[in-house]
């Protein structure tokens, strides 16, 4: 496993370290995948290390958040950049390779991605014009990938968290903003890293062999429309 990281090389080895330590292969690599030329030596680097590439999990993204009146322009094409952008790019890079190395003795497809996407590529959100927008188009773009390759044997879905315990999150997950949150989750509970992690295991996985342009929603419900519970 190649684990991508921009700026957060610590929590990087980390995961390295713990993936090592139960019995993986793995190893970090810095980039920004917002950039092509470091997309390009995040997948050499990968290749060089372990052979070839038969799974993309596209996974990066970041908030700048602000009023939609005083957002800046360098804010908007940041987000756009990383969490668009640099899904395409990632994408784009697999997909080249996943046609050169004509793998298909090691799974049922030829190759697997899954774009991690977010509840608000369905839920507009105030005040994150540039993060919903980046996530409604990271779903219109898997969407249109797969239905270019799945006829080459590449399977392209999608997994939508909901509100996850993650540390960019804390401010919303932790405290009394929590129970606020609550209200939004039919289910109940915030989530935890391990619901998502979970279906994308699933979705790259032979098991899901017939899951192409697909979307799992990993929100506790969130996507049900809570407010109308009580009949509107």
């Amino acid at each position: 496993m190649a684990v991508n990281y921009h700026s957060g090389a610590g929590a990087a080895s980390a995961l390295v370290d713990q993936i090592t330590a139960e019995g993986g292969q793995a190893f970090a690599c810095g980039a920004d995948v917002s950039e092509p030329s470091e997309v390009e030596r995040l997948f050499a680097e990968t290749v060089e290390r372990w052979g070839a590439v038969d799974i993309l999990v596209a996974n990066s993204g970041l908030q700048r958040d602000a009023a939609a009146v005083d957002l800046t322009l360098d804010d908007w094409r940041k987000v756009i950049d990383v969490n668009l952008t640099g899904q395409f790019l990632c994408a784009q890079a697999a997909l080249r390779r996943f046609r050169a190395q004509g793998r298909r003795d090691v799974s049922r497809a030829l190759g697997k991605i899954v774009c991690v996407s977010s509840v608000h590529d369905v839920i507009p959100w105030a005040g994150h014009v540039n993060y919903a927008a980046s996530k409604g188009g990271v779903a219109m773009l898997m969407k249109t990938l797969a239905q270019e390759t799945a006829g080459e044997g590449v399977r392209v879905n999608a997994v939508s968290p909901g509100a996850i315990a993650t540390p960019i999150n804390a401010e919303e997950t932790q405290g009394p903003n929590a129970d606020k949150l609550l209200e939004l989750i039919p289910y109940g509970r915030i989530g935890d890293v391990e619901d998502v992690a979970n279906a994308v295991t699933w979705l790259v996985s032979d098991l899901a062999d017939y899951m192409v342009g697909a979307t799992l929603y990993v929100d506790g419900g969130m996507t049900l429309y809570p407010g109308f519970r009580d009949n509107g």
